[in-house]
């Protein structure tokens, strides 16, 4: 992963066409709208793109190869798709890039402005394509590999998904005890901010983070009795993740390379 800026942005941008009319590909559309850029859609699928010299594919994972193959080859044509963990591969014959948004896009309404998105081309003419869109819709472009690929998406997965798996089982042990989602809110935002300023392991506080093994019995015993089995499991795993942790804070700041791969014993 390459966070340096990459190509010049002197060259016209050529009229494009979007691919999608899911959330991203509404959002996107209007962000190059809104930035200037001569764009039409978001279309249907079996677009063929005869309407511009630059697709961009708004579709899920499994779809792009076909959109893709819907759209008549022209050398001076680039095909691009927002998918985070595919590569280029199913663009092929076509001038292929990548754009995705790091970002949560849950309505048409988001703004993609200041977050990161991940790019790729098979041409500089493509690479630098991709980092003038992304940059046009207020985004910071980062080069990602394809090799890289799926493992900058499982980051992003975890880190947005999942943590949102971990939350909801979090909102319904504070129902239980009376208590709605919007109390732990604070808490939360704390947490993430922390963590961002520090890291997980120097921002981890609670329980585990002190040694303090009977309340962490103690809230094992009360989701036990009030939440299925499998919330349980998930409490467990999450706890046996958190211990790990703190021992990599226990751990001297020099050892904590050695300690996060695997090295040094948790």
């Amino acid at each position: 992963m390459d966070l340096r800026p990459r190509a010049s942005h002197d060259a016209p941008t050529p009229r494009c066409s979007v691919v999608g009319r899911g959330r991203l590909g509404t959002t996107l559309a209007r962000h190059l709208a809104d930035a200037g850029i001569d764009v039409t859609g978001p279309h249907g699928r079996a677009h063929d793109g005869d309407d511009a010299t630059v697709v961009v594919l708004c579709v899920p994972d499994a779809a792009i190869a076909d959109a893709a193959g819907a759209i008549t080859v022209r050398p001076d044509r680039l095909v691009g798709h927002c998918s985070g963990a595919t590569t280029l591969a199913p663009l092929a014959p076509h001038t292929a890039f990548s754009l995705h948004p790091l970002m949560t896009v849950p309505d048409g309404r988001t703004s993609l402005a200041g977050a990161p998105c991940a790019i790729a081309g098979s041409s500089s003419a493509a690479l630098a394509l991709a980092e003038r869109l992304g940059t046009a819709c207020g985004m910071r472009p980062i080069r990602v590999d394809d090799e890289d690929r799926a493992a900058y998406h499982a980051a992003a997965s975890i880190a947005a998904n999942y943590l949102l798996a971990v939350e909801d089982l979090a909102a319904r042990v504070a129902e239980d005890a009376g208590l709605d989602r919007a109390a732990l809110a604070p808490l939360v935002r704390a947490a993430v901010d922390a963590w961002q300023d520090r890291g997980a392991a120097d921002a981890l506080t609670g329980p585990v983070a002190r040694g303090d093994d009977a309340t962490v019995a103690r809230q094992r015993t009360a989701i036990a009795g009030r939440l299925p089995a499998a919330d349980l499991e998930l409490f467990d795993a999450l706890t046996a993740a958190t211990v790990r942790l703190a021992g990599r804070a226990a751990a001297p700041a020099d050892d904590r390379t050695r300690v996060a791969a695997g090295s040094v014993p948790c």
